[in-house]
C-alpha cells in the first residue's frame, strides 16, 4: 500500500477534466448541488439551504482530506474551471484496502460521459496510488444512472449483498486487477 499525504492534494488530470480540491469559491456550486432535490432523492442527507451551510460543508471536507480521512475533487473542465460536479473516496478501511466511491453532478452535465471519466481516474487514482485492492459503490436501488455508470466502469453486486429487492441500499464492487 502506499501512503498518500492528502496535505498536497492530489490534482487529476485527464483528457476533458481537471479534478481538484474544492475552494471556498465553489460555495455556490456546492450550494446548486447539495440543495437539488433530484441529486439529493437517493440520497440520505439533509438538503443545503444557505450558502454559508454550502461553506460549511466545504471546510468539513478539506479537514477530512488533511485529516487523511478521504478524497475529496471537485470535477470541472479543462478550459472552465467552474464545478460540474464531485466525486470522492471516502470510508477508506483502516489497512486502505478498501475504500468507498460516491459522486454527483448538475443536472445540466448529466449524461455527458463527464463522471464517467471522472470515475475512470479515480479508480486508477485508488488503485495505483493508493494501493486499494477493492472500491465499492452503495447506491440506492432505483438510482439506475448511478448503476449503470458503475455497471459500465465493471462493478459487480458484492458477493454477500442481498438481492436489489430485497434492500434499498446494495453495493457493488470493483476488484483491483
Amino acid at each position: 500500500m502506499r501512503n498518500v499525504n492528502n496535505s498536497q492534494f492530489p490534482e487529476i488530470k485527464t483528457g476533458n477534466l481537471v479534478l481538484r480540491k474544492l475552494k471556498i469559491s465553489d460555495r455556490s456550486d456546492i450550494f446548486a448541488i447539495r440543495s437539488d432535490k433530484g441529486i439529493a432523492e437517493y440520497l440520505d442527507r439533509p438538503i443545503c439551504r444557505t450558502l454559508k451551510e454550502a461553506a460549511e460543508f466545504i471546510e468539513k471536507i478539506n479537514n477530512g482530506i488533511n485529516r487523511n480521512e478521504s478524497f475529496y475533487w471537485a470535477v470541472t473542465g479543462k478550459n472552465n474551471q467552474g464545478l460540474m460536479g464531485t466525486i470522492c473516496m471516502w470510508y477508506l478501511s483502516a489497512d486502505r484496502l478498501v475504500a468507498e466511491v460516491g459522486f454527483e453532478i448538475l443536472p445540466s452535465f448529466q449524461g455527458k460521459g463527464i463522471m464517467s471519466e471522472a470515475l475512470c481516474a479515480i479508480i486508477e487514482f485508488g488503485f495505483n496510488q493508493i494501493g486499494l485492492k477493492f472500491i465499492e459503490g452503495t447506491v440506492h436501488r432505483n438510482n439506475i444512472r448511478s448503476i449503470k455508470l458503475l455497471q459500465k466502469n465493471n462493478f459487480k453486486l458484492k458477493p454477500g449483498t442481498p438481492s436489489e429487492e430485497d434492500q434499498e441500499m446494495i453495493t457493488y464492487r470493483l476488484a483491483k486487477r
